[in-house]
């Protein structure tokens, strides 16, 4: 059974919209971010960890499910197509999206949560890719975000554990988290359905002595080893 029919998937907009009709639709769908936690880590059995790479206008997903805690590979899904979206910062969800989804269909087991290599609420309408992924799977997401997106903030202490609040004005939209001693930070932000004092210990059990969570790390790998044997996957 694909996951696709496992999810409550929410019917949603369409994905070709013009920029402006683009920002209306986040702005819409700002009050269905769910900030209530739901995840507990004694009973998460199953996390999963996504990213994308793009070739001109053809992009690859990867989707990786790991078991939780112990961090083994247990399922691996990508995709391969055609992205007709602009690449336009603010509004990556729609560029993303349909890679991502397309994906997640083809998934076999249901993740308990979502690591998305990305922003959550840290998005100046709160609706960076992990809060719009999490709203269309009704799933907690985590958004983990490799560079400075958005807000405000003060750099961490040098060790790994500490962490900054990340601002927008007086509003907590994330963490600043360093994940090993003396690396560049993270930037953890809440998707949907997760508490950031939850996401950022998720993120931290996940850190095996390098900068990036495992997952996160191996599904950058292989999405690199997946856009170098580009032409042998089928387009969609």
């Amino acid at each position: 059974m694909h996951l696709a029919r496992s999810f409550c998937f929410l019917t949603m907009h369409r994905w070709d919209l013009p920029p402006e009709e683009a920002i209306k639709v986040q702005n819409e769908l700002r009050s269905k971010v769910d900030l209530k936690n739901r995840v507990d880590l004694s009973k998460v059995r199953l996390i999963a960890a996504s990213d994308l790479a793009y070739d001109g206008d053809i992009g690859y997903a990867v989707i990786l499910v790991y078991s939780y805690p112990d961090l083994r590979l247990l399922e691996e899904v990508s995709v391969k197509r055609r992205v007709d979206f602009p690449y336009i910062p603010g509004l990556l969800a729609f560029r993303e999206m349909p890679l991502l989804i397309e994906a997640a269909d083809k998934l076999k087991k249901k993740p308990d949560v979502w690591l998305i290599d990305g922003a959550g609420i840290a998005h100046p309408r709160r609706m960076g890719i992990a809060s719009h992924f999490g709203i269309y799977v009704d799933a907690p997401t985590v958004g983990c975000a490799k560079s400075h997106l958005f807000g405000k903030f003060k750099e961490p202490g040098p060790k790994q554990g500490d962490y900054t609040y990340l601002y927008d004005k007086d509003e907590i939209v994330g963490v600043v988290l360093r994940t090993k001693d003396g690396v560049k930070p993270l930037f953890i932000s809440v998707g949907y359905g997760i508490s950031l004092d939850v996401a950022v210990r998720l993120i931290l059990s996940c850190c095996d002595g390098y900068r990036l969570p495992k997952p996160l790390r191996e599904a950058h790998n292989v999405i690199e080893r997946i856009k170098r044997e580009g032409d042998k996957m089928t387009l969609f």
